[in-house]
Formats: structure tokens, C-alpha cells, sequence
């Protein structure tokens, strides 16, 4: 028998099965994000955001279902110190090559890649905040009135984590962005988030010193500026040129 052919273009062969993606005609999601992107091409590329895919959207409630449960039982929140990584993992995957199916067809589209990284990027975090507030906003249901005064505490937990995961977010972005692997990125940002998390617990003797204490929302805000703009300078290169 004759073996395959030694002249295959794989990039060409690969090109053909991301086109599947931009076959199938839009539905009333996508048809809503176009018209308030202004762009079908983006809202394309919004919606076919790895890690907003259905498995990973599963995968996320699942975790944080089980943070809630643990928060109730335990009143640590638990859920407090899960989303940031979730989120981070979620992040690194929403864009650039390997694990993007619409990659090579995204960079060839008159929007910019800064915008489709934006785009994702803040897509990825909303989805992952709404989740993480949902699910801290249970686990203090069913607590209920037995929580009493501390409900004003889990108010300022719920918000409070929302400034590390900003932070954690932007640095596993510009680790994935720079590195040009995901795999890295994903890493960096659930790496740098437990070492956080191992620190406050030596430093005050609690784990929930890094989603509590105040003093590090300052240090949390500059890394995610900062992380924001490595990503926004990684992304800079022209199309054609990855």
C-alpha cells in the first residue's frame, strides 16, 4: 500500500478545519454580540473563546459549586480563594495559538489582535466574576440568618477577591501572551496565586489573608496594571508576522 503523500500542507489542512468554525450560521447570541461589537468577525471570535466553551464553563461551576459548599461548612471562603486561580487557568486559554481553533482566521481579519485579546479577556473574567459571585452569594444563603453580623464580612469578601483575580488575571494573560503557550500561562497564574495565598498564611497565620487584608489590594491593583500592559505591548507585533 501506498503510505500518505510527503507533500501534505498541514497548515492548509489545518486552516480548512478552523474554517468549520465560521461555517455554521450565526445564532441569536452571536447575532446580539455582533450588533454591540459593531463587528460579526468579533463577536465569531468572541464566542469561540476556549475556555468559554461549554466544558469549560462546566468544569468552572463544578469547583466553585464545591468552594460554596466547603464555605458553608467550614466559614472560610473557600470560594473567595478558588476564583482567582479558576480564573487564571480560564484566562490563559482565551487566546493565541495551539488552542485557539479560529487562530489563524482571527489574525486575518481586519480587527485588530489587541481587540479580539481584549475582548476575550474581559469576556473571560466577567463570566468567571458572575459565577464567583454567585456562588459566594449562595454559600451566605444558606448560612442565612446564623451568619449574622458577618454578612457585612462576606460582602467585603465577595468584593475583595475580585481585585486579586483582576491581578492574578492580567499576569497569567501576559505570561500566556509573552510565552506564546496558554500551558505557561495557566501555570504562572495558578503558581503565583498559591505562593500568594501560602505567604499571607505565614505572614498572619490564616489562608484568607490574601483575599482579606486591605494592604495588598494597592500591590493587587499595580501588578494588574502593569501585567495589562505587557500583554497590550506582547500583542503589538503585525498580522503576518506570528
Amino acid at each position: 500500500m501506498n503510505g500518505p503523500p510527503d507533500d501534505v500542507d498541514l497548515g492548509r489542512v489545518w486552516i480548512s478545519v478552523a474554517a468549520q468554525v465560521w461555517r455554521r450560521q450565526p445564532g441569536w447570541l452571536e447575532r446580539t454580540a455582533g450588533r454591540l461589537l459593531r463587528s460579526p468577525g468579533l463577536a465569531r471570535a468572541l464566542l469561540t473563546t476556549p475556555s468559554l466553551l461549554l466544558p469549560w464553563l462546566l468544569t468552572s461551576i463544578v469547583v466553585l459549586a464545591a468552594g460554596a459548599a466547603a464555605t458553608t461548612g467550614s466559614g472560610q471562603p473557600v470560594v473567595a480563594l478558588l476564583a482567582p486561580a479558576m480564573a487564571a487557568a480560564a484566562i490563559a486559554y482565551s487566546y493565541g495559538p495551539g488552542m485557539d481553533p479560529a487562530w489563524e482566521l482571527s489574525c486575518s481579519m481586519a480587527v485588530s489582535d489587541r481587540m479580539v485579546l481584549l475582548v476575550r479577556a474581559l469576556a473571560v473574567f466577567v463570566v468567571n466574576a458572575v459565577l464567583g459571585l454567585a456562588a459566594t452569594g449562595v454559600s451566605a444563603a444558606v448560612r442565612g440568618s446564623a451568619a449574622g453580623p458577618a454578612s457585612g464580612a462576606a460582602a467585603a469578601v465577595t468584593f475583595g477577591w475580585l481585585v486579586p483575580m483582576t491581578a492574578v488575571c492580567a499576569f497569567a494573560l501576559a505570561v500566556a501572551t509573552v510565552a506564546r503557550t496558554a500551558n505557561a500561562g495557566a501555570a504562572a497564574g495558578v503558581g503565583a496565586w498559591l505562593i500568594t495565598v501560602l505567604c499571607g498564611r505565614v505572614a498572619s497565620g490564616h489562608f484568607t489573608a490574601a483575599v482579606t487584608d486591605p494592604v495588598l489590594f494597592l500591590p493587587y491593583l499595580a501588578i494588574g496594571a502593569i501585567c495589562a500592559a505587557v500583554a497590550l505591548f506582547a500583542t503589538r507585533i503585525p498580522r503576518g508576522t506570528l
